[in-house]
């Protein structure tokens, strides 16, 4: 029995390393991506990917397009005091996509790496909509809006456009814009490069997202872990819990009424960079 015992706390202590794999694909965001990527939908999925007790890290698969710069900053700062908390090294690695907020996700690792083809960077924010007055006019509609407040109905798209309400627009973009700014630069450091400006809103694919500092190499997952770990390194992925029906192939009745206008306002973020 006591050789059992010691046998079994000897296999304990030689155990390969693990590697929680958290997957953090799709648009960031609530209300407007339907079920998409949100801090309080991670929060149980960050908690179990740091839960082990013999951890070697946490990998970051990012397959992300961006969204709401508020969703970005909550995951990213949760990721990061789980890190910290737990002293893991974090380690991202982007797919087809890492723009933008997405990108924003990736700057929660101590390191980035992409594929040759890898879309990274699009530091900016962006506004877009339409405007239907001219629409409305020739159809003889009249629009009747009464507000309490003047700047109720900023960019109203039924009306024409004021170039006081683009003003306000571009002065909260400007704000955001800085707020994004700070992450990358204090994320990235020294590794950006002096005299470049990499906050336009430009985009980088592989070999160039590393020349400008944003990625720290080129790789994937599996080969960049075990060439740190070991070829005997453990892969414990962690993906969201589904219900009895989506286990055997039938969306809910909500899901199925959000999945139309989930998978378009997905493929309209995707398609910015050509996907």
């Amino acid at each position: 029995m006591l050789n059992a015992l010691r046998d079994g706390f000897a296999s304990l202590k030689t155990r390969p390393p693990l590697v929680s794999v958290l997957r953090l694909n799709g648009a960031i965001g609530g209300a407007g991506f339907g079920r998409g990527l949100t801090d309080a939908a991670l929060a149980p999925l960050v908690e179990r990917a740091f839960a082990p007790r013999r951890l070697a890290a946490v990998a970051l698969s990012i397959n992300s397009p961006g969204g709401s710069p508020v969703q970005s900053a909550l995951i990213a700062a949760r990721i990061r005091r789980k890190a910290e908390e737990k002293s893991v090294p974090v380690i991202a690695f982007c797919e087809d996509v890492a723009a933008s907020g997405g990108y924003w996700l990736a700057t929660a690792a101590d390191e980035i790496y992409a594929d040759d083809n890898s879309i990274v960077g699009s530091i900016g924010v962006i506004y877009a909509g339409f405007g239907f007055h001219a629409l409305l006019e020739r159809q003889g509609v009249e629009r009747r809006v009464h507000t309490a407040g003047r700047s109720k109905s900023l960019l109203d798209p039924f009306r024409p456009e004021k170039p006081e309400d683009v003003e306000r627009i571009v002065s909260l973009q400007t704000v955001i814009h800085e707020n994004f700014i700070t992450q990358v630069k204090s994320r990235r450091g020294a590794r950006l490069p002096e005299g470049t400006d990499l906050f336009t809103g430009d985009i980088w694919v592989g070999r160039q997202a590393v020349d400008v500092g944003l990625v720290d190499g080129l790789g994937h997952l599996v080969p960049v872990m075990k060439a740190r770990f070991g070829e005997k390194i453990r892969f414990s992925v962690i993906s969201p819990k589904r219900g009895f029906l989506q286990r055997l192939g039938a969306p809910g009745v909500e899901e199925s009424f959000a999945a139309a206008g989930r998978v378009i306002e997905e493929r309209a973020l995707f398609a910015r960079y050509g996907l």
